[in-house]
């Protein structure tokens, strides 16, 4: 069995909390003994877990990016694939909320978006398998752990997909700067599927022509779109505060 690593202070504490049973071992950088290094060493310690120490080149040698100087190597990720999606939908309690990311290729942008939604309460978070980034162990860590808890979804079909969510009495929500309705009017309370497009390109032509309605984001610079990430999150947290009116 390969085992996956996720690194990074932030996102190995968040791992040892939440599915300790799923990690292998921990490795941490030799020296380093600062409070932060301490909490995550006793959580470990507290666990029974395997801690190596290792210098700061092997550590670099395991991962790419900032690991803060330690990497907790664990059991793979369980996945979701198209199978589990009507075990997943069946098991929502009340109004369902979900995140539907197309064409969002970028790692980084799809752990910050599994990040914001884990926040705002989303149920699970779908995208097409073509064009879309994987969770891998840079989304994972961006993520902060909010990727063991929150199902991803990767699908063939987001059209179909998109029609079976509407059957199921889900109004799908989609994001684009012509829209003329803005996302603060439109109505987010009921169940609720919200879709955003990539950066640039937006959604796909069939994914726009199956949204039971646009909506947009009002800007008042001079740039003409956010990141989609943060467009995200706007949208989510809107959302979240009408559910809470409700």
């Amino acid at each position: 069995m390969k085992l996956e690593a996720v690194y990074g202070l932030h996102a190995v504490t968040t791992l040892l909390e939440r599915s300790p049973d799923q990690v292998v071992e921990v490795w941490v950088q030799s020296g380093r003994i600062d409070q932060r290094m301490q909490k995550v060493l006793a959580r470990a310690e507290a666990q029974g877990l395997t801690i190596r120490e290792a210098d700061k080149g092997l550590l670099n040698q395991k991962v790419e990016g900032n690991h803060q100087g330690v990497i907790a190597f664990r059991k793979p990720l369980q996945g979701y694939s198209e199978r589990h999606l009507t075990e997943l939908l069946d098991a929502i309690e009340g109004n369902p909320f979900i995140l539907i990311l197309d064409g969002v290729t970028d790692p980084h942008n799809l752990g910050a978006c599994i990040r914001t939604a884990d926040a705002a309460g989303v149920h699970l978070v779908i995208a097409p398998k073509d064009k879309s980034a994987p969770m891998n162990a840079t989304a994972a860590k961006v993520a902060c752990g909010a990727a063991e808890v929150v199902p991803y979804v990767q699908v063939t079909n987001l059209a179909r997909t998109m029609k079976e969510l509407q059957e199921r009495g889900i109004w799908i929500i989609g994001t684009a700067g012509e829209a003329k309705v803005s996302v603060y009017q439109q109505d987010l309370k009921g169940p609720l599927a919200l879709v955003m497009g990539a950066e640039g390109d937006g959604m796909r032509r069939l994914t726009r022509e199956n949204c039971d309605h646009l909506i947009n984001i009002p800007m008042a610079g001079e740039v003409s779109s956010v990141n989609v990430s943060v467009a995200t999150g706007i949208c989510l947290f809107e959302a979240v505060r009408q559910r809470l009116l409700a």
